[in-house]
């Protein structure tokens, strides 16, 4: 690829960044509906799988997508946020869109930008916003790629979120908890409610295992547009996992058929139960929940499957993990992962969060296993202080240093760690202080 493409890329993302950002959210998709019927319904074009869930879904849509992509079918993924750079966010057939792809998408976009902008305006509402232009580029690259199936990862909740212009073949929902309350809803229950807007009339649906509640909510809302649900432990389960080098060995109870022992290269019981979501997806896209997925088409999409910034190694000399928990939930399955795939006896944890988010929750699953605390916070708007993580920190006991950056913060930690055995660090929190990790492992070279 041309340095002139990337320049044209870098400047299409620029155009996106310069709207109103991720962190404004307003529940409305008739204006990514305009854009998208002024191009003709790009996203009609192929089948589509929507991911949707509080946590996992970004594993889940990944493993989706490399077990459709071992069928022989060409695929698109939509997932959010990025980690490094923003053409990770859409992969054609597992690798991240070219640039010039980028910059032809955006192309056939611009012209109609200006003229829906004005239609918003005369409505007294606000532009285009980051995301809703960027799902819109998804389903223009997807079209022109082409691809057979899109798998489509909701950005925040579903029945308002700019994705649900599309119409899923197959809902995934995975676990329902506590997540961004001022937006979905108070109660597991009022966020469920939303999270059911991506199941459509006549679509397969399968989810994990869910609060009584919520089960309660997906069932009334899967029978009200006529979709056929399968739920983790009734119609599917994973049955049975083992420690495996480089990851785990997993066993399932699909729809429709029983899988022994297949190899997936990502560690933690939570990945596995992702695993099983993907797997009865498949068999609910491919045969409608009646065909059994060959072993061998198996073992390459679960062989292949990778999730970025999710109990990733990133370093070694010392250990550095990096994962995306940003909520409770997430931390506590990381803690249990943790102890379950490293023999360490003390973890550095560097911590950014989200000034959103449950800093106090997050804080408390991880103060089981942290001996240190690295305040800190990202680059971004939305982060918390490294100061105000410090201070829920020494609430919880715990002895933080303050850092004002990733660099720092990093720095600190790595000293910390080499200073006795069996230490590692933990950087966690925040998708965004991920990512800035993990390009600044690159660049050092803390991986050889």
């Amino acid at each position: 690829m041309s340095g002139s493409d990337v320049q044209r890329a870098d400047a299409v993302y620029e155009q996106l960044i310069a709207r109103a950002g991720e962190s404004w959210v307003e529940p409305r998709l008739d204006r990514t509906a305009k854009m998208l019927a002024y191009l003709d319904d790009p996203q009609r074009t192929y089948r589509v799988v929507h991911v949707t869930g509080t946590n996992g879904k970004t594993s889940t849509a990944r493993m989706i997508e490399s077990l459709i992509r071992a069928h022989g079918l060409r695929t698109g993924l939509f997932t959010s946020p990025h980690l490094v750079r923003f053409t990770e966010r859409i992969l054609i057939d597992g690798e991240p869109i070219a640039d010039d792809a980028v910059s032809d998408a955006w192309n056939e976009i611009e012209p109609f930008i200006s003229l829906v902008d004005e239609e918003l305006a005369a409505d007294g509402q606000n532009p285009l916003t980051f995301f809703e232009l960027l799902t819109v580029l998804a389903f223009v690259a997807c079209a022109d790629a082409p691809v057979d199936v899109l798998v489509l990862e909701v950005g925040m909740g579903g029945a308002w979120d700019s994705t649900n212009t599309a119409d899923g073949d197959v809902a995934v929902i995975g676990p329902v908890a506590m997540d961004h309350a001022a937006r979905l809803g108070a109660t597991r229950e009022e966020i469920a409610e939303v999270k059911a807007g991506i199941i459509k009339p006549g679509a397969r649906v399968v989810s994990a295992q869910q609060d009584a509640g919520v089960a309660a909510v997906l069932r009334r809302v899967a029978a009200e547009q006529g979709a056929q649900i399968a739920f983790e432990g009734a119609d599917f389960a994973l049955t049975d996992r083992k420690l495996a080098v480089g990851g785990q060995q997993v066993s399932f109870r699909g729809l429709a058929a029983s899988y022994d022992e297949d190899y997936l290269p990502l560690f933690g019981r939570h990945q596995a139960a992702n695993a099983a979501l993907a797997l009865a997806a498949v068999e609910a896209l491919i045969g409608g929940g009646e065909q059994p997925i060959p072993d061998d088409l198996r073992a390459e999409g679960f062989g292949e499957a990778t999730s970025p910034g999710r109990l990733e190694l990133i370093g070694t000399e010392p250990t550095i993990v990096v994962d995306a928990a940003h909520n409770p939930h997430g931390a506590r399955a990381l803690v249990e992962a943790l102890g379950e795939s490293f023999d360490m006896d003390e973890w550095g944890v560097v911590l950014g969060v989200m000034a959103d988010k449950d800093i106090a929750g997050i804080i408390g699953e991880l103060a089981t296993i942290a001996t240190h605390v690295f305040a800190t916070e990202s680059d971004s708007e939305r982060s918390a202080s490294a100061d105000e993580i410090a201070d829920a920190a020494e609430e919880r006991g715990l002895r933080p240093t303050v850092h004002p950056n990733v660099v720092d913060a990093m720095e600190a930690a790595r000293e910390w760690a080499a200073e006795g055995e069996k230490r590692a660090v933990l950087v966690a929190g925040s998708i965004v202080l991920g990512g800035e990790a993990i390009a600044l492992a690159r660049v050092e070279g803390w991986k050889p």
